[in-house]
């Protein structure tokens, strides 16, 4: 998620924990630990230039839970033990204060469709369930005004009320996403099977900023289809566009390191393309069509295969001079889009 939204769950967090008189100080501390993992991209940048590896070691050892639990209990021995008296008077308080502002951060990003390596050293795909954008107001309103209130009222009954509203419905807003991803992936799965493609890898993620408009994307063997579902506005049966990836090449090109790190990283949703003897990968799973956020050519054409080469993040259109009245129409494509069904009348 944001770091917006971090801070603030942090702070919410650690305050609600903190005895009511270090309030401030649980505030700040929580806010100053919800950014902690997020650090570890100017680590990784200190070690290397390679844009694949800056991506896929992105919430890996930071975000690990093996590893946060560790490090947020170093952190309390240290305040204990050279602090200034808060952590030893309401040790097991701080403890917990410090642990779950550190922990809550990667369960919250594992809400986003990015992926989240909860589990690093181990290995498993990271983690993505993909019900929340990494931006999305309503999350993270109930999670600020809880702390500005919790600033104010310091010691006072109403601090403890407020964060504790805030968290409640700062998770009941998570748990309304993926009721709302449940819902979408019902109507894609009956789409699908219709298409002859109910055993496809799919995946689905909210559009920018709301949970009311997701995108539907499943990978078929000549490319990927694309659907869109409001849960506001549509009624019907979900339809789905096709689009064209070159799978050939991107079967050529499997044992690459470069591919098959994004590969593991993404399950595969990628599109793969070849501009000017390059293969460029894009990753399906954030932008919209046919646009991606993270494009990166990673391999030149050689003798009828593909020959490795050092991976370079291409801009996507949006970045580019004159993008920003692209981006500016494609949201409010969305925002319409929200509200009526493609082919549907406006009303009046």
């Amino acid at each position: 998620m944001d770091s917006l939204s971090q801070i603030v769950l942090g702070g919410a967090v650690a305050a609600a924990i903190a005895p009511s008189g270090q309030r401030r100080a649980a505030l700040l501390a929580g806010a100053a630990l919800g950014t902690v993992p997020d650090l570890d991209g100017l680590l990784i940048a200190a070690f290397t230039r390679d844009p694949v590896s800056l991506m896929t070691v992105h919430r890996s050892f930071s975000h690990s839970l093996f590893v946060l639990p560790l490090l947020g209990t170093l952190l309390w021995w240290l305040y204990r033990r050279f602090g200034h008296g808060r952590v030893a008077a309401a040790p097991v308080r701080w403890w917990w204060a410090i642990v779950l502002a550190l922990v809550t951060h990667p369960l919250l990003d594992a809400f986003t469709v990015y992926g989240t390596q909860l589990w690093w050293p181990l290995m498993p795909h990271p983690t993505m369930w993909s019900s929340v954008f990494i931006i999305d107001p309503l999350y993270t309103v109930w999670l600020a005004l809880g702390c500005v209130v919790a600033w104010f009222a310091r010691a006072r009954p109403l601090a403890q009320r407020a964060l504790l509203a805030g968290l409640v419905l700062s998770c009941g807003y998570l748990g309304w996403s993926l009721l709302a991803k449940h819902k979408v992936e019902r109507e894609a799965d009956r789409a699908l099977a219709a298409l002859g493609l109910g055993d496809a890898p799919r995946f689905s993620v909210p559009m920018p900023f709301n949970t009311l408009l997701w995108q539907v994307v499943a990978m078929t063997p000549q490319g990927y289809v694309t659907g869109e579902r409001s849960l506001w506005a549509d009624r019907g049966p979900m339809r789905f566009d096709g689009h064209p990836s070159n799978v050939q090449a991107l079967r050529q090109a499997a044992e690459l390191p470069a591919v098959a790190r994004l590969q593991w990283f993404n399950r595969g949703f990628m599109r793969a393309q070849v501009r000017d003897g390059e293969l460029v990968l894009s990753d399906l799973r954030m932008g919209m069509e046919p646009d991606y956020n993270f494009n990166f050519a990673v391999a030149r054409e050689r003798g009828g295969g593909w020959e490795a080469i050092a991976p370079r993040q291409l801009r996507p259109i949006y970045r580019e001079q004159g993008g920003r009245a692209l981006l500016e129409q494609r949201l409010k494509r969305v925002w319409e889009r929200i509200w009526r069904e493609p082919g549907q009348r406006e009303e009046g």
